[in-house]
């Protein structure tokens, strides 16, 4: 399947996305905080982010879900930095310290061309969302140079609806995370008390705009929605009110029930998470999202917790 955004590459309407896209950077509204700052006068808001991307490394990875991997790995570029305040993040090194170094969009560009070199299935955007100016500029300017795999635009679901819009057509495959089902959780644990109602409008639009997961006959992702959602001790997460959304939209969905949690950043502070999900409450999420009718499901930890 061809990319998409080839088309708009062609047309020449990727440019004008672009631009949009930056014009969305002064006042900053690139992500539901909307904290106004100029970030192209080096402002910084919520994200701690300028008008530059800081990228944390690039690099073939193996360990994401198997429609991406394939037998090349999916394309990863870690972006430093989020907007979410997650205070469980696994990775808080880069998304919280801001570990990482300013790359130009023509970096970034080189970057995906090597991972399509290296038979790299995908380029793989990690918490692209407060970057989307740069890396939007990026795939352009890869495109015009060769790059033909799919983009993913791996999320955390808190997305503004405005972005969204604008990467109609540039994005092949969306996988957010689908975090929480409860405002007073969000806010607790993501400083985010709109989280559930944001993620469900950016769930609908993602939908809308690339449709269930389509898979090659090599097993590979071409295009769709893969949706991700992290099972929490005690139920935290709101399995069952999250699984009966994402049916709402489809019951073709692809989602990952995933079983990795483990106390890390200041974790330790919340009693309700310094702990490990049980055997018995991934079992019983995995069951909630079958019941809601979703039966194209990755839940690895169905073996990992015999």
């Amino acid at each position: 399947m061809r990319p998409s955004y080839l088309k708009l590459v062609e047309s020449g309407e990727f440019a004008t996305r672009v631009e949009a896209l930056r014009g969305l950077m002064a006042p900053c509204r690139l992500c539901p905080r909307e904290c106004g700052v100029d970030r192209t006068a080096g402002e910084t808001g919520y994200c701690r982010s300028g008008a530059e991307a800081i990228v944390a490394g690039h690099a073939s990875h193996f360990g994401e879900e198997a429609p991406l991997v394939g037998s090349g790995g999916s394309g990863t570029i870690f972006l430093a930095n989020c907007n979410l305040g997650c205070v469980f993040c696994q990775n808080y090194d880069i998304s919280q310290l801001g570990r990482g170094r300013p790359v130009s969009p023509a970096a970034i560009a080189e970057m995906m061309l090597e991972l399509q070199a290296a038979g790299c299935h995908n380029v793989n955007l990690v918490t692209p969302t407060h970057f989307a100016p740069a890396l939007i500029e990026a795939v352009g300017i890869a495109a015009e140079h060769g790059l033909r795999v799919p983009i993913v635009w791996n999320c955390g679901g808190y997305e503004s609806m405005d972005v969204l819009r604008l990467l109609d057509g540039t994005v092949d495959i969306y996988m957010p995370d689908a975090k929480y089902a409860d405002a007073e959780v969000s806010a607790r644990l993501s400083d985010a008390p709109d989280y559930p109602m944001r993620m469900r409008e950016a769930l609908a639009e993602m939908h809308r705009q690339v449709g269930d997961l389509t898979i090659d006959a090599r097993g590979i992702a071409e295009k769709g929605l893969l949706v991700r959602h992290l099972v929490l001790p005690g139920g935290l997460a709101g399995t069952p009110q999250i699984a009966g959304w994402i049916a709402e939209l489809s019951r073709d969905t692809y989602v990952n029930v995933m079983a990795q949690y483990r106390p890390c950043h200041r974790a330790r502070e919340y009693p309700e998470i310094n702990r490990r999900p049980t055997g018995e409450e991934y079992r019983a999420a995995v069951e909630s999202v079958r019941n809601a009718g979703l039966m194209r499901l990755d839940a690895p930890g169905v073996d990992l917790f015999l």
